[in-house]
């Protein structure tokens, strides 16, 4: 049988928890939460009893509890549960709908299990930023795209302020433009960018996105990518290549590199420089 694993990190930034069970076997009893559960199912199905109303969750699924929801659940197929969440408290929730909607009030999720390819990118990205102690504004951003997309989605008893249509904010997207490429080497958050631009956190991101097509911090990947590139062209080592572009080491660097270029930076080095 699978290897039991239970990993719980804080994000202190960001001030939730992330958790990711491996290999679970055993039952969980009714119990409820005073906060929000945010969750996905990688592997194994359960029988999930929440508010007396019975579910089958299966690899794929969401799960969302609001604060009180009572819940217990056992496995149901022979295989053990691969599961991963975040969980956040009534505060932090507020917070977080109120730098969206403009609002602070939030009755909570309307559906209990759903399936959202959209919004499961968004958790597992956001998951994989925290678990790894990411220090970059992309994980702020993705927290702020995840609640986006879920009250649009799933707000329950909720007229979302949230615009349909967001006009683009031209000029206020170009100097988030401008403050990116002219701090890319730096550790930069968003709280500079928004501040920079004119612009709160969650108009930023929808007129940013939607004029460019990316996030912010997909753009300033972007723009520490297509400089490396350059720095690699011309001679420089990975490391030195990675402490000028703004990334926190050479491995960070590396996995980075890689998943935009298709190869290692130290490949691509050679590739300009075998002949020289």
């Amino acid at each position: 049988m699978k290897k039991e694993i239970r990993t719980v990190v804080y994000d202190e930034d960001l001030r939730i928890e992330a958790y990711r069970f491996e290999g679970i076997v055993q039952p969980f009893p009714n119990h409820f939460h005073e906060h929000y559960v945010i969750g996905f199912v990688e592997e194994g199905e359960r029988r999930l009893l929440c508010k007396n109303k019975e579910y089958k969750v299966k690899k794929g699924n969401l799960i969302l509890f609001n604060p009180g929801d009572n819940h217990a659940c056992v496995q149901s197929d022979g295989r053990t549960l691969d599961y991963q969440g975040i969980n956040i408290s009534k505060d932090v929730m507020l917070d977080l709908v109120e730098e969206i909607t403009g609002r602070r009030e939030f009755s909570g999720f309307s559906e209990t299990i759903v399936w959202n390819e959209e919004i499961t990118v968004c958790l597992r990205s956001l998951h994989e930023m925290v678990m790894s102690g990411s220090s970059d504004f992309g994980k702020e951003e993705m927290l702020l795209l995840l609640i986006s997309a879920l009250i649009q989605n799933y707000g329950q008893a909720f007229v979302c302020s949230v615009p349909e249509a967001m006009r683009l904010y031209y000029e206020e997207v170009e100097k988030a433009c401008e403050f990116i490429r002219e701090h890319f080497d730096e550790r930069i958050y968003l709280d500079q960018i928004c501040h920079y631009s004119g612009l709160s956190k969650s108009t930023l991101l929808r007129a940013f996105t939607k004029s460019k097509g990316i996030t912010p911090y997909r753009y300033l990947e972007t723009i520490r990518i297509n400089e490396a590139k350059i720095l690699l062209e011309n001679g420089a080592p990975p490391l030195e290549v990675a402490m000028k572009t703004g990334f926190s080491d050479q491995s960070h660097f590396t996995n980075y590199f890689s998943s935009f270029i298709g190869v290692a930076p130290g490949v691509y080095r050679e590739i300009f420089n075998k002949n020289n």
